[in-house]
């Protein structure tokens, strides 16, 4: 799950990570006042969207002026925001983040995540930071300097050190980076985070280090034991597919393609995905119903993949371990009725009950393809889509 900028450096000030002033915005009289109340003569207006790289489309602007404050926030609210991480479609932008100004020296890069080289936590920091750090991985990735954290001891002040001196930082500088480091190893343990990230992390003419940006993504299936956390949820900044999937407990994710997957099972559905591709043809959706599913999650599960207009073809691949394979059978049957599906349907089960299940759908009367192996069930569907 992701949060806003705003939000992340409310959850850096619990951690006592230092930040500037800031006030979020949902209209141009609100940032004025956001601005008057901040104080300064500078301030710095940001779009707030779940996206990187929004100085690129025109979603930072620094203000020197009440009345600048004012105009960037009126052209910013509302406005379809394109930066390289939010595609061609854009966002829409509906508040925006009010802060005092700097006197930046340098920016820097920094970030806690988990290696999955090591399954341990990592921390890692560039002198190269900004809005162009993937280009820093890419092309000059001896610039990003790493620490690896034992989860024995957590993060020790002199692996800090050894960062901050790493990436060039001296004198004064250093204990307070050293400082800054600890903190957010701390933000993301405590917090469950995916992905803690400060880009860019400044160092100013007074000697300060102070996030400038704040980017945390938490581990979702951690998020019963933060419900401080889920009260930052912007279902707005969500596909609508995903967030009505979340509400029956189905794991969605919207693809590009035209046929439809219904798979139990995250592997078995990558799997899935991969033998439509080599059959030829292209998934238009992860979905994973869980062990769990009955009727009613087979058919919501239905309903999600068809309101995708893209969708010429469905391919349900279900093996019945904890799942029985004439409940899915049922559920396919009811959903097929409910829905009046159109398009074709290629229903391949194994496992608990599956004489059961392919009797069931065999004498439904509908027009559902069976296939016995995963193979000739992607053959079948990528045939019937193409006619």
């Amino acid at each position: 799950m992701n949060i806003h900028e705003y939000q992340a450096k409310e959850v850096f000030r619990k951690f006592g990570v230092p930040t500037l002033k800031g006030q979020v915005a949902q209209s141009p009289e609100e940032a004025v006042a956001a601005a008057k109340n901040i104080g300064g003569s500078v301030w710095v207006v940001k779009a707030q969207i779940h996206a990187g790289g929004r100085g690129k489309g025109g979603g930072v602007k620094v203000a020197k002026s009440i009345d600048e404050v004012k105009s960037f926030a009126k052209d910013m609210i509302g406005m379809n925001l394109v930066t390289p991480q939010t595609g061609p479609e854009g966002k829409e932008v509906n508040k925006v983040y009010i802060e005092q100004g700097c006197n930046i020296k340098h920016e820097y890069y920094v970030a806690a995540l988990v290696d999955r080289e090591t399954s341990r936590v990592t921390i890692m920091a560039s002198r190269e930071g900004g809005m162009d750090i993937e280009e820093v991985a890419d092309k000059t990735p001896h610039l990003i300097h790493k620490v690896t954290i034992d989860p024995a001891t957590g993060m020790l002040p002199f692996q800090a050190r050894q960062l901050a001196f790493a990436i060039g930082m001296e004198g004064k500088v250093v204990n307070a980076a050293v400082k800054t480091f600890l903190k957010l190893y701390t933000v993301f343990t405590e917090t469950d985070c995916a992905l803690a990230e400060i880009n860019p992390l400044v160092e100013t003419a007074e000697g300060e280090v102070i996030p400038l940006d704040g980017k945390l993504n938490f581990d979702s299936n951690a998020l019963y034991r933060h419900p401080e956390i889920v009260e930052y949820r912007d279902l707005s900044e969500e596909d609508p597919a995903e967030v009505e999937a979340s509400k029956h407990d189905l794991a969605f994710i919207k693809l590009e393609g035209n046929i439809g997957c219904l798979v139990n099972g995250a592997g078995l559905a990558m799997a899935t995905m991969d033998i439509i591709k080599l059959s030829g043809g292209e998934p238009a959706n992860f979905l994973d119903v869980g062990g769990g599913a009955n009727k009613e999650k087979v058919t919501a599960a239905f309903k999600l993949i068809l309101k995708d207009a893209n969708v010429k073809g469905i391919l349900v691949n279900i093996f019945g371990g904890i799942m029985k394979c004439d409940i899915i059978a049922e559920g396919v049957i009811a959903a097929t009725k409910e829905l009046g599906l159109e398009v074709p349907l290629v229903v391949r089960l194994q496992g608990t009950n599956v004489d059961l299940g392919k009797k069931l759908l065999s004498e439904s009367g509908l027009n559902i393809i069976p296939a016995d192996d995963l193979s000739s069930a992607a053959e079948a569907i990528v045939k019937a889509v193409k006619g």
